[in-house]
């Protein structure tokens, strides 16, 4: 089989993955992300395959997942703030930081909004209130429709008042 008939069917299996995963049928999303991994190894792959363990509650093999993803691509912003939002899921804020900071810079990166909304709800934890608004702001700036952005800030105001 030619290089481009293995990246086809590995997309083919990734794409097979993604839907068992939004149908939350979780087992075989993750039997189809490996066998895609196993075929042609990619950022999306092992990084969709941490997001699968993290619906499953496995937070620390979703890390290891998007570590493997970073090794691949350190350019693809997604896997870096995933391993932040899991690890502000074990309430590891400070060392969430680091991570959701390098999702900001990666320059392969398209929902560049959520870090910052991660960075707001860490901030927001920690008391720090007005590195918050402005994490969230900037989450705002970047997707001025995003929701949670917007209510986290309405809730952090009608608190100050």
């Amino acid at each position: 089989m030619s290089e481009k008939n293995y990246l086809t069917l590995a997309i083919k299996l990734f794409q097979k993955a993604y839907e068992f995963q939004m149908g939350n049928d979780f087992d075989s999303a993750e039997e189809y992300y490996r066998k895609s991994i196993d075929i042609c190894p990619t950022a999306e792959a092992y990084t969709f395959l941490g997001w699968t363990y993290s619906f499953q509650g496995k937070l620390d093999e979703a890390i290891a997942q998007c570590k493997k993803a970073i090794e691949i691509d350190p350019e693809f912003g997604n896997p870096y703030n995933d391993i932040g939002a899991y690890l502000i899921e074990l309430g590891e804020y400070d060392e969430a930081i680091p991570w959701l900071e390098k999702a900001i810079l990666a320059k392969r990166y398209e929902p560049r909004h959520y870090p910052h909304f991660n960075l707001g709800r860490i901030y927001l934890s920690k008391g720090m209130i007005n590195k918050a608004l402005e994490e969230l702001a900037k989450s705002l700036d970047l997707c001025p429709d995003y929701v949670f952005a917007k209510e986290a800030i309405d809730k952090i105001k009608l608190s100050l008042n």
